[in-house]
C-alpha cells in the first residue's frame, strides 16, 4: 500500500504542481486554450486557485517524506476532493462539459485518501 500511495500521490502532486504554477503565472488569454472556464472566474480567483493547488501538492507529499506530521496529507488529498467536486459542477454549468479528467483526478484523491487517513 505504500508504493501505491507514493505512486498515486506522487502524479497528483506532479499535475497539481503544474496546474497551480500555471494558473499563478500566466495571463488569462494563455490559459483561456487550456481552462475555458477562467473567463467565468475573476482573475484572482484563478491566482487563488493555483496556489492552492501547489500547497495541496506540497501537503501530499511533504509530510510523509518528512515524517514530521502525517495529518497534511490527509486534508490535501480530502481538498483535492473538494477541489475536483466543485470543478465538475463550473465544467457542468458552463460551456465547457469535459469533466473526464476531473473525475479521474477525483478518484485519485479519493484513493489517497485511505492510506493517508491509516499514518495519523
Amino acid at each position: 500500500m505504500n508504493i501505491a500511495y507514493w505512486i498515486i500521490a506522487g502524479v497528483l502532486a506532479l499535475f497539481y504542481l503544474y496546474a497551480g504554477a500555471l494558473k499563478v503565472i500566466r495571463s488569462r488569454d494563455q490559459l483561456r486554450p487550456m481552462m475555458a472556464w477562467v473567463d467565468r472566474v475573476p482573475l484572482p480567483a484563478v491566482r487563488a486557485l493555483g496556489v492552492v493547488e501547489i500547497l495541496g501538492a506540497t501537503g501530499l507529499i511533504l509530510p510523509l517524506l518528512t515524517g514530521i506530521a502525517p495529518w497534511p496529507a490527509l486534508a490535501a488529498a480530502i481538498g483535492f476532493v473538494l477541489l475536483q467536486l466543485g470543478a465538475i459542477v463550473v465544467h457542468r454549468t458552463g460551456e465547457d462539459r469535459r469533466i473526464t479528467l476531473n473525475v479521474g483526478l477525483l478518484a485519485a484523491a479519493a484513493v489517497v485518501m485511505w492510506p493517508a487517513s491509516t499514518w495519523l
